[in-house]
């Protein structure tokens, strides 16, 4: 039920429950449904791999992923992009939040977040490789997400964000976490190491500066720090090829 709760928040595919979701309980199952949406990604990067070339595979890949989620982390990022980049006030900036328009800053971050996901993952030698890389960055893009909700102060107290912020206790984002690096270890072995510190850089950069820019964070801050997590994790990876 958490688990489906998790994908239903987290994705477009039409999920249907029974009752209203726990958003407390579903908060620890967001990496493994980062793991699950990475899985079906990861599956058309390797099987485009045999009839395509890599970075065509890679780009049918991420796009599959935008479709998958209806780009729901993009999103906050650009958001975030246009608010930090264009507001020069706290309440500039967290009326810019609010706005489903974006602007220069926030496009040019999304065509940027998706740019550096394909050439990455077009890196990457062989379909086993995407498919364990993209596994591992899904998964450990939900554990920074969860771990920034369950360690850092809310800006707003309002909206789909602030309800999960509130709901992520410490324990439960442990939970989540650790559970999220036991999955990304299973498919890239030992490389799990510095993906954890790609998140750690991830959360605290994007945290510090989300304190400073609005006194805590929000909603598009944790879609944007997932999609740096992811970002690093990928860029990471393509160690291995060198």
């Amino acid at each position: 039920m958490s688990l489906l709760a998790a994908l239903q928040f987290l994705t477009r595919v039409p999920i249907r429950l029974r009752r209203e979701p726990s958003l407390e309980k579903s908060v620890a199952w967001f990496p493994v449904a980062g793991a699950i949406i990475g899985a079906a990604v990861g599956g058309v990067a390797a099987g485009l791999w045999f009839v395509v070339p890599p970075m065509v595979a890679a780009a049918c890949a991420v796009t599959v992923g935008l479709l998958i989620t209806g780009a729901f982390h993009e999103d906050g990022l650009g958001d975030i992009a246009d608010a930090f980049g264009g507001g020069w006030t706290v309440e500039r900036r967290l009326e810019i939040l609010k706005d489903s328009r974006h602007g220069t800053y926030g496009v040019a971050a999304i065509c940027a977040s998706i740019v550096m996901r394909v050439i990455a993952l077009g890196q990457l030698t062989g379909p086993w490789a995407m498919f364990t890389a993209v596994v591992a960055a899904h998964t450990m893009g939900r554990v920074a997400a969860v771990t920034m909700a369950g360690s850092m102060r809310l800006a707003t107290h309002s909206g789909l964000g602030a309800d999960y912020g509130r709901g992520t206790t410490p324990v439960r984002a442990a939970v989540g976490s650790v559970v999220g690096i036991a999955i990304a270890a299973a498919a890239v072995g030992w490389w799990v190491l510095p993906l954890v510190g790609a998140v750690a850089v991830a959360v605290l950069g994007t945290g510090l500066l989300a304190r400073r820019k609005i006194g805590g964070i929000s909603g598009d801050v944790l879609g944007a720090t997932e999609q740096v997590a992811e970002i690093l994790c990928l860029v990471v990876l393509t160690a291995q090829v060198v």
